[in-house]
């Protein structure tokens, strides 16, 4: 069962005007923009224990293969979590929807077998910080899956990104960054990049600053040393 840490309030993110035009958004994405099956591309292959940190709405949740023996879905925002509860309860594998923040999860070191991150390091208030709460979660060896925004490969695009990130962007869409680098924040955690692949979101039309997406796995490395030291565990 998830450990609450007692320095994580019930409502760690209140974005209830974003939060219910995203139970929306990401319905009509998942059926219109293909991002329905970039979500049972991000499961595949996944077993054992799994933490999914920032869970919305739930819709990652029919994705778990059977595999999957218990999936501890962290969310801190109140409207999105009683979605994910009604979804839990329709998922195939037993899901536990559990208030929480990224940078302090409520839950025991290296109690996990997996890890998933799935259009949410665009929006924590510290990567760094919430990397190594994932790091710190997950057994050595242990697979980090994650789907995000990334920066853009051009130059315009990508100044275009960092404009946007700086005025009105996160203010309309609960905190999302869209000029953030996953790679090399997970990098700089300690993580080992697997296999990715970058796409675009929608695949056709025009490009928007969140269009630019990668896909992919990452992995907690077998050794007992972090990017800043000795591992330290939980007294």
């Amino acid at each position: 069962m998830p450990l609450r840490a007692p320095n994580v309030t019930r409502d760690a993110v209140h974005h209830p005007l974003f939060a219910r035009f995203y139970a929306r958004m990401s319905v009509a994405a998942d059926t219109r923009a293909g991002v329905a099956e970039y979500r049972g591309e991000l499961l595949s292959g996944l077993s054992g224990r799994i933490i999914e940190i920032g869970a919305g709405n739930g819709l990652n949740f029919p994705h778990y293969p059977a595999a999957v023996s218990e999936v501890v879905a962290i969310e801190p925002e109140r409207v999105l979590r009683q979605l994910a509860v009604t979804a839990a309860r329709h998922a195939d594998v037993p899901v536990d929807v559990v208030p929480g923040a990224a940078e302090a999860l409520p839950v025991k070191s290296e109690a996990f077998d997996g890890a998933v991150v799935s259009l949410v390091l665009c929006s924590v208030r510290d990567v760094a910080r919430a990397l190594g709460e994932i790091r710190r979660v997950l057994r050595p060896g242990g697979e980090l899956r994650f789907f995000e925004h990334g920066r853009a490969p051009g130059r315009v695009m990508a100044g275009a990104q960092r404009a946007v990130d700086r005025t009105v962007w996160p203010l309309l869409f609960g905190g999302c960054h869209t000029a953030r680098d996953p790679l090399a924040s997970m990098e700089r955690a300690g993580f080992e990049i697997g296999a990715y692949r970058s796409l675009y979101i929608p695949e056709k039309g025009p490009r928007l600053p969140s269009s630019f997406t990668m896909l992919g796995v990452a992995r907690r490395p077998f050794t007992a040393d972090g990017p800043d030291g000795p591992e330290r565990n939980e007294p």
